[in-house]
């Protein structure tokens, strides 16, 4: 046993003009690049808060990877809200220091936010690792789940600015180490079940040190050095589907839904998302260093393994990668959902084009994306438009595993930048290709953290995609967009009817405007055990006519809504057709615009 890291062939350092290396360097001037992002973190009253996980020098692998955030209008206030999660410590959890807090930052409207998660009863005072969004009893209200090491937690908004813990009622609480988690309905009943990751079972009564009966006595190496084991040698944690009974509690249909994770592979990021257009939610699940899974729903309440016939479990070289984050978006305008994978270090990181059929080949090298990526780490990613030119581009958050990079000349450090790529034309005149955006000297791109979680939304209401970033042992990153471009876009929130969940999880959107078919899906999780906004953000470039909606409902129902105006944020519901507009972030005066 080595690392116990999937990665490729050790890579040869790579270095920017000033010796740096280029996960911590590689910065340009202003006059040779676009300033996409800012850093807005300070500004925007979230700098006071600090993600706390182990002790710096990371012995164990429970220290290393780091927690999600969530994006949730926990308020209903038409303004997304913020959710970090926390890690802990040892000695917090032994009573002997005090226990790091999750917070909810409430946004104020005005570009600020304000931390109330003490009031609002969500500090999660356990060591924490990913989140997700969902009104799983369908009361108009977003709930959040949130993965820990130790027992997970299910707030039930309260519709009054607070939460309660339900998770043990529910019977979602669990018990060792689940970091990820997805709401989808599965079995078409209009109530939204649940769908849990494992990663390694953590036993601190026998912990993972090298050399010991723990690790089979292994040595845990990378790159020759001594680091912290794991995954790979350590016992895994399986994955979990809840189905919800619409009392308030769940009832554990894993095995007989034919999702068992019998291997008890390392389970990270998952999403229930319609891979084949067919109406019904599939599952898509990234396993670290194990193959990834693909369920295809058989809509009569099971899923069919898919996996390696799909194309999903491995690489081009069919290679099993470190699956980290999972971005999801249709990035060609095809109407398919493709897949974009973070990974190790020492390894590309891998675009899954879908070819229709639930079947996906790995493009990464001919997308463009691969060779810039292997230096850097992976985890948070998405899909976003940041220019609203109509075209998905692609966001990547990096840091590195190991402290001890830093004390050796590997071209590569623990604090790493994130990485963006723009969606251009592949000079065929058929396809898609991304092109690398540098980072600007003191632009948000030129941030060095140890990134682990990210989410994408916007955030202030202006028709931009930001970026909200949780690093290991730091403050969290906000990158607001303030890229150039006077496109126009529109923004759709979905209202699910009475077949429907009632947030309308796992809907589709297919925007026909602009000259071009975009589609969208609303989502409860994503990137690294994150989620991002649930509204449906569509680029529209210089249209000024924002186009006709083809909404697919998880009820099974379609409707086709004419969007009236651009540079909107509308509400529509199932059935109802349009039922609210923000202006600016404001009720719409002209009603004209609705």
């Amino acid at each position: 046993m080595s690392s116990g890291i999937a990665a490729g062939v050790q890579a040869a350092p790579q270095y920017d003009a000033e010796k740096r290396p280029i996960t911590a360097g590689g910065f340009v001037d202003q006059d040779k690049g676009t300033v996409v992002f800012e850093d807005d973190t300070k500004a925007a009253g979230l700098s006071g808060w600090i993600h706390k996980m182990g002790v710096p020098n990371k012995q164990f692998i429970v220290e290393t990877n780091g927690s999600g955030v969530c994006l949730i209008d926990y308020n209903n206030d038409g303004w997304l809200d913020i959710y970090l999660v926390n890690g802990s410590t040892f000695d917090a959890l032994d009573g002997k220091e005090p226990t790091p807090h999750a917070a909810l930052f409430r946004n104020n409207h005005d570009g600020t936010f304000t931390d109330v998660s003490k009031e609002a009863g969500v500090q999660n005072d356990r060591w924490g690792y990913g989140c997700s969004v969902a009104d799983y009893d369908n009361d108009g209200w977003p709930d959040l789940y949130v993965g820990n090491y130790g027992p997970n937690r299910l707030y039930h908004n309260n519709h009054d600015g607070t939460f309660t813990d339900k998770a043990v009622e529910a019977k979602v609480d669990l018990g060792n180490w689940s970091p990820g988690s997805t709401w989808g309905d599965y079995d078409g009943d209009g109530k939204l079940d649940l769908y849990v990751t494992g990663y390694v079972h953590f036993d601190r009564n026998n912990l993972p040190i090298a050399g010991t009966k723990a690790v089979n006595y292994a040595s845990c190496l990378y790159r020759g050095v001594s680091v912290n084991c794991g995954p790979r040698g350590l016992p895994g944690e399986p994955d979990h589907l809840f189905h919800n009974e619409g009392n308030g509690k769940f009832t554990d249909v894993t095995v007989k839904a034919g999702v068992e994770d019998k291997d008890k592979y390392y389970g990270f990021a998952t999403i229930f998302v319609d891979v084949n257009n067919d109406g019904k939610p599939d599952l898509v699940v990234g396993n670290d260093s194990e193959p990834n899974f693909l369920y295809i729903n058989k809509g009569d309440g099971t899923f069919d393994d898919q996996s390696y016939v799909s194309g999903f479990a491995l690489n081009k070289d069919g290679r099993e990668i470190a699956s980290m984050g999972i971005a999801a978006g249709d990035y060609e305008n095809s109407g398919l959902i493709s897949f974009f994978v973070t990974d190790f270090g020492d390894d590309y990181k891998v675009l899954y084009h879908n070819d229709g059929d639930a079947s996906f080949t790995d493009v990464s090298y001919k997308a463009g994306i691969a060779q810039t990526t292997i230096p850097f780490v992976g985890w948070g990613d998405g899909f976003l438009d940041f220019d609203n030119d109509g075209w998905l581009d692609l966001f990547e958050t990096n840091g590195h595993v190991y402290p001890e990079v830093d004390q050796h000349d590997w071209g590569t450090t623990f604090k790493e930048r994130p990485l963006l790529f723009h969606n251009i034309p592949d000079g065929t005149g058929k396809g898609r290709k991304f092109e690398y955006v540098p980072p600007v000297k003191g632009s948000g791109l030129a941030v060095v953290v140890p990134g682990r979680g990210a989410a994408f939304g916007d955030l202030f209401n202006d028709g931009k995609i930001d970026v909200v970033i949780n690093p290991v042992d730091g403050p969290p990153v906000l990158l607001k967009n303030v890229n150039p471009d006077k496109h126009h876009w529109v923004e759709m929130g979905l209202v699910g009817g009475p077949k429907s969940p009632r947030d309308a999880t796992c809907a589709t959107v297919y925007l026909q405007a602009n000259g071009m078919r975009m589609r969208q899906d609303v989502l409860s999780s994503g990137s690294y055990i994150s989620s991002n906004d649930r509204r449906l953000h569509f680029g529209l470039g210089d249209a000024t006519d924002a186009g006709t909606a083809e909404i697919h409902w998880p009820s099974g129902a379609k409707e086709t809504v004419k969007i009236p105006a651009v540079d909107r944020i509308y509400t529509i519901e199932e059935g109802k057709g349009i039922t609210g507009a923000l202006c600016g972030g404001k009720a719409c005066a002209d009603a004209k615009a609705k």
